[in-house]
């Protein structure tokens, strides 16, 4: 399996290959999941913008975790954090 991935104005698309044979293309929102059901193999992609372009991919789990990434960037915490002695300690 391989996919690409773009993702531009709130849009994710991907391309994938299944066992060399292709998947087709998959459009969804960038707040949803790709499922193997929404790759199509006559649909187009829109374009092929570099600047939306996010890399290549080896699963649709994999799809989604950055996805989910883009989604939830780690927060800064704003507390301090405990040393490793007073961790040891508790």
């Amino acid at each position: 399996m391989g996919f690409a991935l773009w993702t531009r104005d709130g849009l994710s698309w991907a391309m994938g290959t299944h066992e060399y044979r292709p998947m087709g293309t998959a459009i969804i929102s960038s707040s949803d999941c790709f499922q193997p059901r929404d790759f199509h193999p006559r649909r187009q992609l829109p374009s092929r913008d570099r600047d939306a372009f996010l890399g290549f991919y080896a699963s649709i789990a994999h799809l989604n975790q950055e996805l989910a990434r883009r989604r939830n960037p780690r927060r800064k915490t704003t507390r301090p954090r405990r040393s490793r002695a007073s961790m040891a300690i508790l």
